[in-house]
């Protein structure tokens, strides 16, 4: 019997995995993995948005620990996620999202305004599991028809590997 392949998208698995690995065992963390993250997906799958969202339960929000575009938006932001669909999916459900078209946007995130003013209308986001929760969210946003459910499942692969980082940054 032979098993299907796993689907990556244009995510390259070993490589995504050696720069990870290598931006893991760097000084200066988190920053080092977040920041070898948004390369990775900007390389592989492009972006013009890449944020990294902490999840805080007990307060319904996700809090921004990493920005690609941090004069949009900054670092420590906060956004009421806990009590949306979209977070009964992602945060609550544990399962990735790709969103594509300005419709979605809208559905998804209270600051669509300013997703959409950025020209981004295609989101995949994959949560941080780590012991049974989730710690957080990658959000790799761009223009309409950007991404694809096979990115979407490459994004989910690595994601993972932030899970480390992610509890650095709760220090």
């Amino acid at each position: 019997m032979t098993e299907s392949p796993i689907a990556t998208g244009r995510f390259d698995l070993p490589s995504a995995l050696r720069t990870l690995g290598a931006a893991a065992a760097e000084a200066g963390q988190p920053t080092a993995l977040f920041a070898a993250f948004d390369e990775l997906c900007r390389k592989s799958v492009g972006h013009q948005l890449f944020t990294l969202l902490a999840w805080d339960a007990p307060a319904g929000e996700v809090e921004r620990i990493y920005s690609s575009r941090p004069a949009e938006y900054p670092l420590k932001g906060r956004k009421p996620m806990g009590p949306t669909e979209w977070g009964a999916r992602v945060l609550k459900g544990r399962r990735t999202w790709l969103g594509n078209g300005a419709d979605d946007i809208r559905w998804a995130f209270p600051d669509h305004e300013l997703i959409l003013s950025l020209g981004c209308e295609a989101c995949i986001n994959a949560p941080i599991r780590w012991d049974g929760d989730v710690l957080g969210v990658v959000s790799v946003l761009g223009p309409k028809g950007s991404y694809d459910e096979a990115d979407l499942a490459g994004l989910d692969l690595v994601a993972g590997t932030l899970a480390p980082a992610y509890l650095a940054a709760r220090r």
